[in-house]
């Protein structure tokens, strides 16, 4: 899981380990990566060894590499990817201050958009060497998109860019794996209660979830989580984009 130590991929790492299987935690934050570790140590059927931390950058190959080594010697095969880091953006691009320096829209694209298929390229080669089950499946990966994806906010020229080229890489990779029996999958989710939104004021974070048509609340991680297992159960899910979203459309600002 990336960006596996809070957030949308903290609660995957709670619904995996609930559900009696290990993860690998893959984060940049050290001190929460190993507090979720810790958190969940001793849980579950496989006990300490049911979780585990890799400190690493999703834009860095030697890091991703090494995160999928230690899954791969630590659990035995790599079964399943949820590709949930990544950062936040909004800026205009003709703001107050100029025009949106190209290096602040680069590193939205190379953490959110790169970042996640550097992930989906090593991962997958290492499924590949998967023994199939019955059905010749190696293994399932779940990328996050946003519903910014599809109506991107004034500001969000960056985000939105990076969080499209995630729904538009979905099909053909879907496409180009299903020889070797690897599920491609995207998740686009509104707006949900993460940490990034519980640093807004009470006054923002109660307008956003009046914005949701229904439920009219933000989405809780659980749900996200509950998502990503379904996807992992039920095979006939493939090179498709889900929106997780009560409905919502956003507005221009």
């Amino acid at each position: 899981m990336t960006g596996g130590a809070s957030g949308l991929g903290g609660a995957v790492v709670d619904m995996v380990v609930a559900a009696g299987a290990r993860a690998l935690i893959l984060d940049v934050n050290d001190d929460k990566g190993r507090a979720k570790a810790a958190q969940l140590a001793g849980t579950g059927p496989f006990g300490p060894a049911a979780v585990r931390f890799v400190k690493a950058d999703v834009t860095r190959e030697a890091d991703v590499q090494n995160a999928v080594d230690t899954a791969t010697r630590e659990f035995g095969q790599l079964d399943g990817v949820v590709n949930a880091a990544g950062i936040p953006a909004a800026e205009r691009v003709l703001g107050r201050e100029g025009v949106l320096p190209l290096e602040r829209f680069t590193r939205v694209i190379q953490v959110n958009l790169i970042g996640t298929f550097n992930v989906i390229r090593l991962a997958a080669a290492a499924m590949d060497r998967n023994t199939p089950n019955a059905a010749g499946e190696r293994g399932v990966i779940v990328n996050t998109a946003s519903v910014a994806a599809f109506d991107g906010q004034i500001g969000q020229a960056a985000y939105s860019a990076s969080k499209g080229g995630i729904v538009g890489m979905t099909l053909p990779i879907a496409r180009e794996f299903a020889r070797i029996g690897i599920r491609v999958m995207t998740i686009a989710p509104g707006t949900f209660d993460t940490p990034l939104l519980a640093a807004l004021p009470e006054a923002a974070r109660v307008s956003l979830a009046q914005q949701v048509p229904f439920p009219s609340r933000l989405g809780r991680p659980e749900e996200y989580a509950a998502l990503v297992r379904h996807i992992f159960e039920n095979e006939m899910l493939n090179g498709e984009v889900i929106r997780l979203d009560g409905a919502i459309r956003m507005a221009p600002k």
